[in-house]
């Protein structure tokens, strides 16, 4: 997140059930992608794994930026 956006995305954590869920789930997503990433040798199947997971949190963060953007106006 941008930090002018941090006390935004704070009260959108408190405030917003479904930003919460989104912003959890990239969390989440990130946890798996930077395990992935520590490992020297990744299997064809761990490969697409990243890739799918690296385009939900993508997705994600654009859903999130949607959301911050619709409560700035």
């Amino acid at each position: 997140m941008i930090n002018s956006n941090e006390e935004l995305v704070k009260k959108l954590l408190k405030e917003d059930p479904a930003f919460n869920k989104t912003y959890h789930a990239d969390r989440d997503y990130e946890k798996v992608v930077a395990k992935l990433e520590k490992k020297p040798h990744l299997t064809a199947e761990e490969r697409a794994e990243k890739a799918r997971l690296k385009k939900l949190k993508l997705s994600l963060k654009d859903e999130m930026e949607k959301i911050i953007s619709s409560c700035k106006m």
